[in-house]
């Protein structure tokens, strides 16, 4: 099987969740922010569930002598929280915050074809290739 293939059904499933769950709503994302005004526990059902299959997937992969796509397994991410991930989750953060999109929500988002959904993507886009060119950012 080719490898992009292996990432189409994962990718289906995700978009699927994200509808089903009323995550590409922004509305819901903003009520799961608004501690003190209505808030909407919701979205830490959807966090947990995603935690609950990371840990489930994670399990069953370690036990794999080798990557599905050939190769070696690599160890994990550094974990240093320092000033670039801090701003960096800040500014994260204060996106989500006004406009109630991330990243998978806003792109699963383009298929209803608002243009305020289009000009976040297009708008993500830029700050990710501002971050790169300025920061040294990993794409």
């Amino acid at each position: 099987m080719n490898r992009p293939a292996l990432f189409l059904f994962p990718g289906i499933v995700f978009g699927i969740g994200l509808a089903v769950s009323g995550m590409t709503n922004p509305a819901k994302v903003i009520g799961f922010l608004d501690l003190f005004g209505q808030w909407d526990p919701s979205l830490a059902c959807v966090m947990a569930g995603a935690i609950a299959s990371f840990v489930v997937g994670n399990f069953l992969v370690r036990r794999r002598a080798a990557p599905v796509c050939g190769g070696k397994f690599t160890g994990g991410p550094a974990h240093n929280v320092d000033a670039r991930v801090l701003v960096g989750s800040g500014v994260f953060g204060i996106g989500w915050g006004l406009v109630g999109f991330c990243p998978g929500p806003a792109i699963t988002n383009l298929a209803r074809l608002q243009a305020e959904v289009l000009g976040f993507v297009v708008a993500m886009a830029i700050g990710m290739l501002i971050a790169q060119r300025v920061l040294g950012a990993d794409p």
